[in-house]
């Protein structure tokens, strides 16, 4: 495919995101289950595949969706995923002065609470790193660049949730939007050592409980 179109189409995906996204968090609040089963997909899931298999004539194995080295996928996910997994729990333990699971969970078995954060992490990660940042790697031909790059992304798309949706302090969304950016720049070199992208899923799952125990 074109080098530049790769980039166009990229940019604008992101940008879409951006505005779209910004804008349902800041104008609608749905419960989690909806937001993530429902709007979400509709919204990063979407124009995504319109973009693969109208725009490109691709298909979703361009989008790292494959069962090839699903083993690789799943070790480096886990590997770095226990490090996520730590912080989240230090993070936990400092807040409440001990371990308190619970406070940000809320009613929700803990399987359920697993299975939407597996359901945001296809959304998110074939959006992202599937798409936005494959391409650009792709049309550019650096790896870091486009990581360190789709990063700074990734966390500026998270900004709104940080503001609308959680309401907390300055330092407290400094905090997040890092980590935001390094589990960024990590599911990036996951992806990019597998070309899988369960493996960024995968990673996903582990890094969303340090943002929602940290909450």
């Amino acid at each position: 495919m074109n080098k530049i179109k790769s980039i166009k189409y990229s940019v604008g995906l992101f940008s879409f995101l951006l505005v779209a996204w910004g804008f349902y968090r800041f104008l609608f609040q749905l419960p989690e289950e909806i937001e993530e089963l429902i709007v979400k997909p509709v919204i990063w899931l979407v124009p995504t595949l319109f973009i693969v298999f109208i725009r490109e004539k691709s298909n979703l194995a361009s989008l790292g969706v494959t069962v090839k080295n699903i083993f690789p996928a799943l070790y480096f996910a886990l590997a770095l995923g226990v490090v996520f997994a730590i912080e989240g729990i230090v993070l936990n333990f400092v807040k409440y002065g001990g371990f308190n699971f619970a406070a940000n969970i809320g009613d929700k078995a803990i399987f359920a609470s697993l299975g939407i954060s597996f359901v945001t992490g296809i959304s998110e990660e074939l959006a992202f790193r599937g798409y936005i940042f494959n391409r650009i790697w792709q049309a550019t031909g650096r790896e870091w660049t486009s990581n360190l790059v789709t990063s700074f992304g990734w966390a500026a798309i998270h900004l709104p949730v940080n503001i609308f949706v959680l309401g907390i302090s300055v330092e407290a969304i400094v905090l997040n939007l890092f980590l935001t950016f390094i589990f960024g720049v990590g599911s990036a070199l996951v992806f990019a050592r597998t070309k899988n992208v369960f493996s960024s899923v995968f990673l996903h799952v582990l890094w969303e409980w340090p943002i929602i125990l940290f909450r």
